[in-house]
């Protein structure tokens, strides 16, 4: 786009959802100048105040048909399972040309439903800012969320040139590197670099205290764990509700790669039943390697 980051490409944005994603989108547009006005749509009265001291919104509503006839950009920030019902709500209220997003981990067959809710006369274009952190809500939302992460963008064969060129642009003034990619692909992608190690990471959690209950007697494994421990599983204090909802809405995926981990770890436990040390060392070799091309 032609358009100077200093002159705002939306005049009345309203987010869905005022946590870490959504509080943080919110510091973009305002700090960037990108939005004349943001609006927040929340659940609880504290969160919503305390976005608009942060910056990151001019004014809340607790109600979606408050604002969003008024928007020409639309951010669905909360768990992905609610956007099809919100859609059923709101939708039928939106002003042609009306531009529908996300944050959401999960496209697929999703991002074809909520073409299909939407209005012809609107448009939809699924995002995934691949940025986070393991604390949610808008507390520690941060206007560099997404300085350096990749954005996923998922058009399809509906999807309107310009309103795909407006999210590229804002994503790109957030910092971050927009990709394109098919939704369907995403959501295999995603499955397995982001999905499935945060199964990994809950199970490993539930492995611990499944160890701790069978000896209870024995000292709390948890006060002399280290870096390893804490490195491998940062993720699991993510947010249930949001992972709950990536999961169902990618268990294709994930039960095939669910799978697959299983099947490694199999072949991992013949390894030491038969104190295969040459093994031992080619299997760890090969996941350092891996493990280096890591950026």
């Amino acid at each position: 786009m032609t358009t100077s980051p200093s002159e705002p490409i939306f005049r009345h944005v309203t987010i869905i959802g005022l946590g870490l994603l959504g509080g943080s989108l919110g510091l973009v547009l305002k700090e960037k100048g990108l939005a004349q006005t943001v609006v927040g749509i929340g659940r609880r009265r504290e969160s919503l105040e305390l976005a608009v001291k942060m910056g990151a919104i001019d004014r809340f509503a607790l109600e979606p048909h408050e604002t969003v006839n008024q928007s020409d950009l639309i951010v669905m920030a909360t768990p992905v399972e609610t956007y099809l019902p919100q859609i059923q709500t709101w939708g039928k209220d939106l002003a042609p040309s009306t531009i529908v997003s996300d944050v959401g981990s999960v496209k697929g067959q999703l991002v074809l439903d909520i073409e299909a809710q939407l209005p012809p006369s609107t448009f939809f274009v699924g995002a995934h800012p691949i940025a986070g952190k393991e604390k949610s809500g808008v507390a520690h939302a941060d206007s560099r969320l997404f300085q350096g992460a990749r954005c996923v963008v998922t058009p399809t064969p509906r999807t309107n040139a310009q309103a795909l060129e407006k999210i590229c642009y804002l994503w790109e003034a957030a910092g971050s590197v927009v990709l394109s990619m098919d939704p369907m692909e995403h959501d295999w992608v995603l499955g397995a670099v982001s999905h499935l190690p945060h199964v990994v990471a809950f199970s490993l959690m539930h492995t611990l205290q499944a160890l701790q209950e069978r000896t209870p007697h024995a000292p709390d494994l948890l006060d002399f764990s280290g870096g390893g421990l804490r490195d491998t599983t940062r993720i699991a204090a993510s947010s249930p509700e949001m992972w709950r909802d990536i999961c169902v809405a990618n268990h294709e995926n994930l039960v095939k790669m669910v799978d697959q981990y299983i099947h490694q770890l199999e072949k991992f436990r013949e390894l030491l039943k038969n104190r295969d040390a040459s093994g031992l060392y080619n299997a760890i070799a090969g996941a350092k390697e891996s493990r280096e091309r890591l950026v």
